[in-house]
This record gives structure tokens, C-alpha cells and sequence, in this order.
């Protein structure tokens, strides 16, 4: 089976899920940025970090044929300073140049503060400015429903934004219609612990349809499984579901959204 791992944290892995990874057909990974487990104490921190999801982590993927995408940004956990944020945000231009990387992301909303709103739309208008596509990260410790609502009246603020250019990740069965009925890419995240769980997401293509969605395990330091995108393809095909339908969601979906950037180019 071919699939994408289209949205993990590789950089909190061990070069030994890479491994993994590929011997369970993953073509390519994308990482946006993240929390680092602590917040950052400068901009410097953020550089360094962009350094190492621009340079370290393809060569690292790249040992094992996996090609590797990034997404830069400030996370939403560390946007209450607004002095380092916008610090951060002035120098993700200098990157914005580098081969593997498709957009903005994944920015968006932790405890839905007046903060937080502000840096996503200052990202937002970053990403508008470069043409960039856009990763966006809904609340799971806050109110997830609250908070999709202000990301997608952010989003659709913003009148020269194409929502086909954007993925709001994380969603649930609260949030899904909210996304799609505005234009925007759904990504489902399949964790252990929280979030949803390969049968709730399957269910949920059941409800939604196929279009514009996309799974993804976003294994970070947490409680997390890297191999949950192949894990899901097996749960669907339990239930009945053949190979084209299981190719579409994990491999041709993200292909579709990941190639609306020029630099998205499989080996």
C-alpha cells in the first residue's frame, strides 16, 4: 500500500519510524511546526527549529526514499507573547524559499484568546502575502467548536484567501460540517488517546464523503502512533472498503492538496 503521512511531527521521532514509516509505503511526510514540548525563549529558538525541519529532517527522511515537506509558523501555545510572535513571524520569509516548504502552518488556536486570534490572522496575512497554502491547528484542551468557528471566521475574512488552499486539521464530528460547508480542506487526526479514532474518522467519511479530506496520526512527544495512517487503511478495508477507496484517502487526497504547491513533487 502507498500512502502520505500528511501531517507528523518527525522532529520528536526516532530515525527508526522513519523506517517504519516506509516499510508501510509512506511516499512523504509533512511536519508543521509545533510546540517544542516548552515554550521558546526567542526568536533565535524558532530559527534554529526552522533550520531543522528545512535542512535535517528531508536528509534524515530521505535515507529511507520518504520525501519530506514542512510548514513554518509560531504554534498557537506560544502566541500569548506577542512580542516573540511577531519577531518569529518576520523571519519565516527567509524560509518561506526553501525547496520543502508548502505554506503556512499549522497556526491557529489553543485557548482561543484575544492573543491567539490575533497572531492567526496576522499568519493568515503572511501566507496571503507569499502565496502561501495554509495548515491550520483547532483547540483540543478549550472548546473546539468555539474555537473552529473563530478560525473559519478568520479564515473567511480574509476575501483574497482560496479555501482550497487551506486544511483545518483536528476536526470531529462537531466540527467537520463547519469546515467543509465553507470551502475548506478536513483533516482527521487518529491519536491513541484523544482526538478520533480510526473507526470515528471512517464513520465520518461515511457521513461527509470522500472529497477534500485527508487522515493523518500528527505524532508528536505525546502519546501518539506514527503508523495510524496504514493502521486506519486496514480498519477500512474490515469493513468492506477496496483499494481504490483506501487510496484516495491516504495517498491521492493529500497528493491533490499537497500539489497546489509548485514544490510538491514525489520522487
Amino acid at each position: 500500500m502507498r500512502y502520505i503521512e500528511p501531517h507528523a511531527h518527525m522532529v520528536s521521532r526516532t530515525t527508526s519510524d522513519y523506517e517504519a514509516l516506509a516499510h508501510a509505503g509512506c511516499k512523504a511526510v509533512n511536519e508543521p511546526a509545533f510546540w517544542a514540548g516548552f515554550d521558546r525563549s526567542s526568536a533565535d529558538g524558532f530559527y534554529d527549529y526552522f533550520r531543522q525541519i528545512t535542512e535535517y529532517e528531508p536528509k534524515r527522511a530521505a535515507k529511507f526514499c520518504i520525501d519530506h515537506y514542512s510548514w513554518l509558523c509560531i504554534n498557537p501555545k506560544e502566541a500569548e507573547d506577542l512580542g516573540l510572535a511577531r519577531e518569529v513571524i518576520s523571519i519565516i520569509p527567509d524560509f518561506i524559499k526553501c525547496d520543502n516548504v508548502l505554506g503556512i502552518g499549522e497556526i491557529g488556536l489553543n485557548k482561543n484568546s484575544k492573543n491567539e486570534l490575533m497572531i492567526l490572522e496576522e499568519h493568515i496575512q503572511l501566507a496571503v502575502d507569499h502565496d502561501q497554502m495554509i495548515l491550520v491547528h483547532t483547540p483540543h484542551l478549550e472548546d473546539k467548536l468555539k474555537g473552529t468557528k473563530l478560525i473559519v471566521d478568520a479564515l473567511n475574512n480574509q476575501s483574497s484567501l482560496d479555501p482550497s488552499r487551506v486544511i483545518i486539521d483536528h476536526i470531529e464530528e462537531h466540527t467537520a460540517g463547519i469546515v467543509l460547508s465553507n470551502g475548506y480542506w478536513a483533516g482527521m487526526t487518529l491519536y491513541p488517546e484523544s482526538k478520533v479514532t480510526p473507526n470515528r474518522a471512517i464513520d465520518m467519511l461515511e457521513i461527509y464523503g470522500t472529497e477534500n479530506v485527508w487522515i493523518n496520526s500528527a505524532c508528536d512527544w505525546g502519546i501518539s502512533d506514527p503508523l495510524s495512517v496504514p493502521k486506519a487503511a486496514l480498519e477500512m478495508r474490515k469493513r468492506g472498503y477496496d483499494d481504490g477507496f483506501i487510496d484516495k484517502i491516504v495517498y491521492k487526497n493529500p497528493v491533490q492538496f499537497m500539489s497546489q504547491s509548485e514544490k510538491f513533487k514525489l520522487s
